[in-house]
């Protein structure tokens, strides 16, 4: 290959040198620190449209090696313009993923190492630190020490996991023999209707299928109907159906309600089935010792899911799946070809064992230094803040002629809709000033904000969670949707 002075590569090394690595490194930290600070420069909501970014690439890879300055050029020409920024302040939709400064130096730690947690032998330390910094989390949210942690990219994957170990304990030896032949009955999965999706499709990934999750209806609060559920697992089991797990939620995702988990507990209890709570976005709340009393009756769970990168922040993706039943896990995932033995396997944790991959990444370093460095005290605090400008905005909604909330505010979530007098009566036109009422705030660059629907109405989410939100971004996003919604009215006149 002829010599290319533009080219950052030194082909002694087949690499970037360390002196040219250390200047982009440098200039990147740089422009990071920038990016988070000064995040008004951004619209949240990428403003592209489908196709924009793979115009301005080229179709083939290039032959020669470039700049690293060309490159981060075109980072920021080509790439960020199609970025919705999930760490800006005012990003209100779905539920935030936000990043933290002392997470974003452990994911650039974790690259540096590149290390597979797969085995303990592979890297010792990847291994004991997940199960350390596990344990310091399962301690900040109240849990007994009976519960074990380990670490997933998502909530889906999570799940999936306690789904196996749920079917692993019906003693039907499906790991083995699979479904199929043999007598086995149809298996059962309980949830509100009010769950996330991703229980259907670890249902559908672990051979259960769709119909056999069976959706249980939910109260005026959006919680699931326990009297129904009983009255389901009875029914099940009178028609030959195996029940094999029961996941209420603690913070569903259309309007955070909890599931009374309790209740739940008893029914699962009486008919021996395993319970699965999903966390993935309320559990961060229980660092706060007075809202411990909302999670009653998870302490019983045989598994639990939290995600550290929903509202404790942690870089995305870092799932915790705790169980107390560590045991039934690694019997549903336990398999090791020769080539993976090692002497000290019945001394030490192998993590390959307790789900589904073999490749890990050593995503407990990033957690470990963000607990370290905002403190398990700092942490509760910026949540309870969050939480309580969501009840200052609950009160400001209630008080706000032609706004109504469409459920109740338990965490950090409002649900409510514009709803202008005399109302029309009619859902859909209702639905419609809505959908275009969020349409419009979001064609403001300023805020994002996503939607559910709620007994065929459509509501407007606005999720606060944000490690940098403070009261004036809450309010500004308020002011600007009351805006919108006065001029919606205006040219309904």
């Amino acid at each position: 290959m002829k010599e290319d002075a533009r080219s950052d590569v030194e082909h002694r090394h087949r690499d970037i040198s360390p002196e040219i690595f250390k200047d982009h490194a440098h200039k990147a930290v740089d422009w990071i620190a920038e990016y988070l600070e000064d995040m008004s420069q951004y619209p949240v909501l990428a403003r592209t449209r489908p196709g924009d970014l793979k115009a301005r690439i080229p179709k083939s890879p290039p032959s020669s090696s470039e700049p690293l300055e060309t490159i981060m050029d075109d980072f920021r020409e080509i790439i960020l313009p199609g970025i919705t920024h999930w760490n800006h302040p005012r990003f209100f939709a779905y539920f935030s993923i936000t990043s933290s400064y002392p997470g974003i130096i452990g994911e650039m730690l974790c690259s540096a190492l590149n290390v597979n947690a797969m085995l303990w032998k592979t890297s010792p330390s990847a291994t004991e630190l997940e199960e350390v910094v596990t344990d310091w989390l399962r301690q900040m949210l109240g849990l007994p020490e009976q519960f074990n942690g380990v670490i997933n990219d998502s909530a889906s994957v999570s799940s999936l996991c306690a789904l196996a170990a749920a079917r692993e304990h019906t003693g039907l030896n499906i790991r083995e023999n699979g479904l199929f032949g043999g007598n086995l009955p149809r298996l059962r999965i309980y949830t509100s209707e009010e769950a996330h999706s991703s229980i259907e499709k670890a249902a559908i990934v672990l051979g259960i299928g769709q119909r056999g999750v069976k959706k249980i209806p939910t109260d005026e609060a959006f919680r699931m109907n326990v009297k129904a559920l009983a009255q389901s697992v009875e029914e099940d089991i009178q028609r030959g159906i195996k029940p094999i797990c029961i996941i209420p939620t603690i913070g569903t995702t259309s309007t955070t309600s909890i599931d009374p988990v309790k209740e739940i507990s008893d029914v699962c209890e009486r008919y021996g089935i395993w319970l699965h709570v999903d966390a993935a976005y309320g559990g961060s709340a229980a660092t706060i010792e007075e809202m411990r009393p909302m999670f009653t009756g998870w302490e019983t769970a045989d598994s639990i899911v939290v995600n550290p990168h929903k509202w404790l922040f942690t870089p995305i993706d870092c799932s915790i799946l705790y169980c107390r039943r560590s045991e039934v896990l690694k019997q549903a995932f336990s398999l090791t070809p020769e080539y993976l033995r090692t002497t000290e396997a019945d001394k030490v944790t192998n993590l390959m064992d307790y789900g589904v991959s073999l490749g890990r990444r050593f995503r407990a370093l990033k957690l470990w230094m963000v607990i370290r460095a905002l403190g398990a005290e700092g942490i509760a605090n910026t949540i309870r803040e969050h939480i309580s400008y969501a009840k200052r905005l609950e009160k400001v909604i209630q008080g706000t002629p032609n706004f109504e909330l469409l459920a109740p505010v338990p965490f950090s979530t409002i649900v409510f809709r514009f709803s202008p007098k005399p109302a029309t009566g009619n859902i859909a036109e209702l639905n419609t000033l809505n959908e275009k009422l969020m349409e419009s705030v979001n064609q403001t660059g300023q805020v994002f904000l996503s939607h559910t629907k709620l007994r065929g109405k459509f509501g407007i989410r606005l999720t606060i969670g944000n490690i940098k939100t403070t009261w004036e971004d809450v309010a500004l996003a308020w002011d600007i949707i009351q805006q919108k919604a006065k001029e919606l009215s205006d040219l309904g006149k």
